[in-house]
């Protein structure tokens, strides 16, 4: 019984590597875009005087260029 149950392991399908780095690399964009918009949006209140951090761009939302 248990070298049935060892063969089906060792035939189980892998997950892909790429998938993995795929994922990791989608992470980590969404964790950058989102800090910037965080940094971006409007000041929660107490924090409206706080400067913003040097490598956040400025966004302009008042003039969006079309």
């Amino acid at each position: 019984m248990t070298s049935l149950v060892a063969e089906v392991a060792s035939q189980a399908p892998h997950f892909p590597i790429s998938a993995t780095l795929v994922l990791i690399v989608g992470f980590i964009a969404a964790t950058t875009i989102g800090s910037i918009a965080w940094y971006n949006s409007k000041r929660p209140p107490g924090w409206e005087d706080k400067e913003r951090p040097d490598i956040v761009p400025e966004v302009d939302s008042e003039n969006p260029k079309v």
